[in-house]
């Protein structure tokens, strides 16, 4: 089949590629993160591939993408920690797509980041590393990137 025939991408035929955060909402005080951690150290099933730690004087909010949702939302329902779950995009970047291409791209789209931070696996940012990013739409976000020649990472790529 010639390249001319093929399906043109639509928002409503497209979707992103996608990764599940857990934001786990915490008292602001010593040791809870330590606690979080070894919640997760201790189940052996899961892997964490992004953290970020948010924190105000009173609570702090830690994200995590995990490699397993189900059975992280099932430890975190079996603990005392409050939770919330999103989905996020997770972007390849490289010497010749930077970030500040993406920053580019979906500000030129009329996008806005709500939050970024680096993954843990897949090199260093300078390396060509991975970012998980917080957008106003997934698909749209997901669909410029794309044209823009960008690689977007599913749950299963992270590893």
């Amino acid at each position: 089949m010639s390249q001319s025939h093929l399906p043109q991408e639509t928002q409503q035929g497209y979707d992103a590629p996608q990764v599940r955060q857990f934001s786990i909402f915490l008292e602001n005080r010593v040791g809870r993160l330590l606690d979080v951690l070894r919640l997760f150290d201790d189940a052996s099933d899961i892997d964490i591939h992004g953290l970020a730690v948010m924190e105000s004087s009173d609570c702090a909010v830690v994200r995590i993408i995990p490699n397993d949702d189900n059975a992280t939302r099932l430890l975190l329902r079996n603990s005392t920690y409050a939770f919330a779950e999103t989905d996020l995009l997770v972007v390849e970047l490289s010497d010749e797509q930077p970030l500040s291409n993406v920053c580019l791209y979906l500000l030129g789209a009329e996008l806005n980041i709500h939050f970024m931070y680096p993954l843990m696996t897949g090199g260093t940012l300078a390396e060509g590393g991975r970012i998980a990013l917080s957008v106003d739409d997934n698909t749209f976000a997901g669909q410029i990137l794309r044209r823009k020649g960008f690689r977007l990472l599913g749950a299963g790529e992270l590893d």
